[in-house]
């Protein structure tokens, strides 16, 4: 599959093509990166990758793969090279993430509370109501800080315009932070020289950001509050990260069944007796957290803890009930919401998307199955979708089949031309597509990771940046002011 007239974020027109790079004028802020690149030899790079590759191996850094006939745990593929954002092309990032984290936690309050949106027609009812994640039991419940989104993933794609579009919302249980954190750290220890040389803003203050964060969004007149990573455990495709977020906020790192929930107080069994937990970081979704509530024979939740949590003996984050922001369908009404709640238009502006439950949008999608990149509303990590120009005959017409069994299953959007940065693969340096995840934290006030995980699509000319899918990651360099020349 060829995608025209891409992007390509180190070089100029002409400069690069799939097979590798040719010689021309480099955008200033890869300056300082293609002169490194340029003084390391072949020996050297591969030296480093190597180092990297170990690295990585100690660390324990690994991603879970499900529906490969059985799960495997796998390294996630790392590249020395990293991607670069300029200090202007971050702020535009910067306030058109966090606006749009504030028109969703808005969206989210009013539909549990108000639900003026709806009345004043500009969402539909049925896109609320017949939601599958949309939570009956936490209409009238107010939260700590009137926050629901702690935690915020936004997927950013970047096109031949050299304009960034969001892909999608990440508002449940958004993962792959660590792999940011583990990444800088790895290019910190290969390439000292490098973060002496650029004035790179850091990212190592997440930890510590998320931990303030939801401290302070503790129930009311708790003032040294108990925070605890809540995990479906080992066979998590994101366990590792459990385990590393929890060590990098010193907090305890526990499952369902090391707590219970006693007078709508949730309480952690340890050797010294029982502790209050006053903060639920979980990464569990909605239907297992109570057996009581949702799915009976959850093995994973507490029971009692939505009790507990309507009682606002306990925070959670996320809120229950994001979910319902989180699909794919409702994307397409996020222009809508910043609109309605903050009365501005749209920083960051969405990707053309088909709404297959309209008639019209459905026929004409099914018309052009072999050109556009169709998904599951509920879908994520890559799993279900169909990239109609990588798609062979047979693949086209099975997805088509499920599509007319269940229309409003699926959304469609444009095989869009992500831009590329340069990657190494087995043949040299060569562009590889890539989007970019930024975090944002959220309690008493919004912060924006500086860079956040930029996921690299290896395979000649592939799309599918997924890590579940073969995908691998980069080091996100935000310069500041004036920095990129070497």
């Amino acid at each position: 599959m060829t995608i025209k007239s891409t992007f390509d974020e180190m070089m100029g027109p002409g400069g690069a093509g799939e097979g590798g790079y040719a010689e021309g004028p480099v955008r200033d802020a890869y300056g300082a990166v293609r002169h490194w690149l340029d003084a390391m030899s072949q020996r050297q790079v591969s030296a480093k990758r190597k180092e990297a590759e170990t690295l990585f191996r100690r660390m324990g850094i690994t991603f879970l793969v499900y529906g490969t006939g059985e799960s495997t745990e796998r390294l996630i593929p790392f590249d020395i090279i990293p991607r670069v954002i300029t200090a202007d092309e971050w702020t535009m990032i910067e306030n058109g993430c966090l606006q749009r984290v504030r028109a969703i936690n808005a969206f989210l309050s009013d539909i549990y509370h108000d639900q003026e949106i709806i009345a004043a027609g500009r969402i539909p009812s049925a896109d609320v109501y017949a939601n599958p994640r949309y939570r009956p039991e936490m209409i009238g419940i107010d939260i700590p800080g009137n926050t629901y989104i702690h935690i915020t993933g936004i997927d950013l794609v970047r096109t031949a315009e050299r304009e960034f579009y969001v892909l999608e919302d990440n508002l449940r249980n958004p993962s792959g932070v660590s792999y940011m954190l583990e990444n800088r750290e790895v290019m910190m220890r290969l390439f000292p020289q490098l973060f002496a040389d650029n004035s790179i803003a850091p990212v190592t203050d997440y930890p510590a950001n998320l931990l303030r964060n939801l401290q302070a969004v503790a129930p009311p007149g708790i003032s040294r509050p108990t925070v605890a990573l809540l995990t479906p455990g080992i066979f998590n495709s994101a366990y590792f990260e459990h385990v590393f977020l929890a060590d990098e906020m010193g907090i305890e790192l526990v499952e369902g069944q090391d707590l219970f929930v006693l007078d709508d107080q949730v309480f952690m069994r340890t050797t010294h007796g029982p502790v209050r937990v006053d903060v639920i970081y979980r990464r569990i979704d909605d239907n297992y957290l109570d057996p009581l509530a949702f799915i009976p024979d959850s093995l994973l939740g507490v029971p009692g803890l939505l009790s507990a949590y309507r009682a606002g003996g306990v925070t959670l984050a996320n809120a229950i009930g994001t979910g319902v922001a989180d699909d794919k369908a409702m994307y397409i009404h996020v222009p809508e919401m910043i609109r309605f709640y903050l009365g501005e238009e749209p920083i960051l502006a969405n990707v053309r998307t088909h709404d297959l439950r309209q008639a019209d949008e459905c026929a004409y999608v099914l018309d052009h199955l072999g050109e556009l990149v169709v998904k599951e509303v509920g879908g994520a990590g890559g799993y279900g979708m169909l990239v109609g120009p990588a798609a062979s005959r047979d693949e086209i017409e099975c997805y088509r089949a499920r599509i007319l069994d269940d229309p409003a299953n699926f959304i469609a959007q444009p095989t869009l031309a992500l831009s590329t940065c340069p990657t190494f693969v087995d043949a040299g340096i060569a562009p590889r597509h890539v989007d970019l995840r930024p975090f944002v934290l959220s309690g008493t006030t919004q912060t924006v990771v500086p860079g956040g995980l930029t996921r690299v699509a290896l395979g000649e000319g592939s799309l599918v940046v997924n890590t579940s899918q073969g995908g691998g990651t980069k080091d996100t360099w935000v310069l500041r002011d004036g920095a990129g020349a070497p």
